[in-house]
């Protein structure tokens, strides 16, 4: 850890020079080397620094950062480095004596401002390096939300998304430049964002209006917005079962025998910080939950085409275990033999054999087994009865 960093990530502004504090100012002026892309570096006036462009893709640029070690080095960056930008990156590949960040005023600050909208009550996005199914989620009536785009051209592409996914009457706020003097603000119909012509950098604000359908918040989403060959946990056990799983900031994830991959899905959704490996033997089905992953918004979502036990080698440890699929006296033996202590582990089984099996482990490691028997109201004749489904024996424990 060296006494004084060396690198500074300096957010920049579209009024370049005009809009840096006098710190900032007095930083960029002592600097031996300032890195960037070609915009921010066209920002800001010609030095005797070293100017270096930063290559695409961003990970290309930090072995080239690696190598300024020692000399005093600027990273220019969008606004607030920290918030969707490249901020993140850099911390965790410098050790926190080697840097220090400068901010600049956030994108989705201006942008509120504009727009006379409060940030608590409004959902940002940074979609500049993410597909825009990461919204899927999250679109329903009367959301406001603010959203940065790699570029021009993907202001048509969002309005043609919000008009597949059902939402054509949403406003779009399109703000180009926003702070600088080339700054362009508008509010436009999805036809118009169509016919539009749009400059970098852009972000747009949507207040989301529709017939389209907007997900449930609760665990258990309808079954049929996953594509599904049959092989499901249905809406009411995916309830109980992401119950049972208790997901919590940043945990992560195996859903062994994926199916669909309604589980690891909806896990996901339960919040940003939580990651996933979805396990699938049969490759058409691991397909598949990729596909649903896609749609739904989980596009992080890492699916593995293997057979537990065999295929769990050399993934990433869980801090939760879902078996929903290839339960088998060797997978259970792995698991209690290969994952930490306080690794919680969930297993559903219809089969009378699986009961066993779970009542034996239970026995063996304790934990709580439930059995969850369900009924629906359907035709008997000219009248109605109940028709039940297969009991789930379902057993929780932490190991």
């Amino acid at each position: 850890m060296t006494d004084t960093p060396w690198l500074t990530v300096l957010g920049l502004g579209e009024d370049g020079l005009d809009g840096l504090s006098p710190a900032s100012r007095q930083v960029l002026e002592r600097a031996e080397v300032i890195m960037g892309p070609p915009r921010h570096l066209s920002l800001i006036p010609e030095s005797n620094a070293e100017r270096i462009e930063w290559p695409v893709p961003f990970s290309d640029g930090l072995p080239l950062l690696s190598k300024q070690t020692g000399r005093r080095t600027i990273v220019l960056a969008s606004g607030d480095p920290f918030w969707f930008g490249a901020g993140s990156v850099i911390a965790r590949h410098f050790e926190p004596g080697e840097w220090t960040a400068l901010p600049g005023q956030s994108t989705f600050s201006l942008a509120a401002a504009r727009l006379g909208w409060p940030l608590e009550g409004t959902l940002t996005f940074g979609l500049h390096a993410a597909p825009l199914t990461r919204l899927r989620p999250h679109l329903a009536p009367s959301l406001r939300a603010i959203i940065l785009l790699r570029n021009g051209a993907a202001v048509a592409e969002l309005a043609t998304y919000l008009n597949e996914t059902g939402f054509a009457d949403t406003s779009l706020h399109v703000m180009e430049a926003l702070g600088g003097p080339r700054e362009r603000s508008q509010s436009i119909s999805l036809t118009e964002a169509l016919l539009g012509s749009f400059e970098h950098p852009v972000c747009v604000g949507l207040e989301v209006a529709g017939t389209g359908r907007a997900f449930p918040k609760a665990s258990g989403k309808p079954d049929d917005i996953f594509e599904t060959d049959g092989q499901i946990t249905k809406r009411p056990i995916r309830a109980l079962t992401l119950s049972a799983l208790a997901p919590q900031r940043g945990e992560h994830l195996w859903d062994i025998g994926g199916g669909t991959g309604s589980i690891s899905i909806e896990w996901l959704m339960c919040d940003a910080t939580l990651t996933a490996t979805s396990i699938e033997p049969r490759e058409d089905r691991a397909e598949r939950i990729r596909r649903n992953a896609d749609t739904l918004g989980q596009d992080r979502l890492n699916v593995v085409h293997g057979t537990a036990p065999d295929g769990l080698s050399g993934l990433p440890l869980p801090d939760v275990v879902f078996i929903g699929g290839g339960l088998s006296e060797e997978l259970l033996v792995w698991l209690q033999s290969n994952l930490s202590i306080g690794t919680r582990l969930v297993a559903n089984a219809v089969t009378l054999e699986s009961e066993a099996l779970l009542a034996k482990w239970q026995d063996k490691l304790g934990g709580e087994l439930l059995r969850i028997e369900l009924a629906q109201a359907s035709a008997l004749g000219p009248r109605r009865g109940w028709k039940s489904a297969y009991p789930v024996v379902q057993w929780s424990v932490t190991l």
